[in-house]
C-alpha cells in the first residue's frame, strides 16, 4: 500500500475518533445539564415543602401555646374557686362550732338553772302548772 493511503486511513480514523469523542463529550454535557436541572427542580420542591412544613409548624406551635395558656387560665380559675369553696367551708365549720359551743353553754346554763328540766324530767301542764313524769 501506498504511504499516502495509510496516512489517509490513519487521519480518517483520527477524525472518526475525534468526532466520536466530541459526540460523547456533548452527550455527557447534555446529561450533566439535564441532571443539574433535575437537581435544581428537586431542590426547589424541597425548599417549597420545607417552607410549607415550617409554616405548619409555626401555626401548630402558636395553637399549642394558646392551648397551654387557656389551660393555665382554667387551672387558675379552678384553683381560685376551690380556694373560695374551702374558705366558705371553713367559715361554715367555724359558725357550726360557735353554734355548738353556744348550744353547750345554753345546756349548761339550763342545767344550772333547772336540773330537772335539763334532764327532760319536767313537763309543763297546759293549765300553767308543772308535774313530774
Amino acid at each position: 500500500m501506498d504511504t499516502w493511503l495509510i496516512v489517509l486511513i490513519v487521519v480518517a480514523a483520527l477524525v472518526v475518533l475525534a468526532l466520536a469523542a466530541l459526540a460523547f463529550s456533548k452527550r455527557a454535557r447534555v446529561a450533566r445539564v439535564r441532571r443539574e436541572a433535575q437537581h435544581r427542580e428537586q431542590a426547589r420542591e424541597n425548599l417549597q415543602e420545607a417552607e410549607e412544613r415550617s409554616a405548619r409548624a409555626d401555626r401548630e406551635q402558636a395553637l399549642a401555646l394558646e392551648q397551654a395558656a387557656r389551660a393555665r387560665e382554667e387551672l387558675a380559675d379552678v384553683q381560685q374557686r376551690a380556694a373560695r369553696a374551702e374558705q366558705e367551708a371553713r367559715r361554715r365549720a367555724a359558725r357550726a362550732e360557735e353554734d355548738r359551743a353556744a348550744a353547750e353553754h345554753l345546756r349548761a346554763e339550763a342545767q344550772r338553772l333547772a336540773p330537772d328540766v335539763a334532764d327532760g324530767r319536767y313537763d309543763d301542764h297546759p293549765d300553767g302548772g308543772a308535774t313530774r313524769r
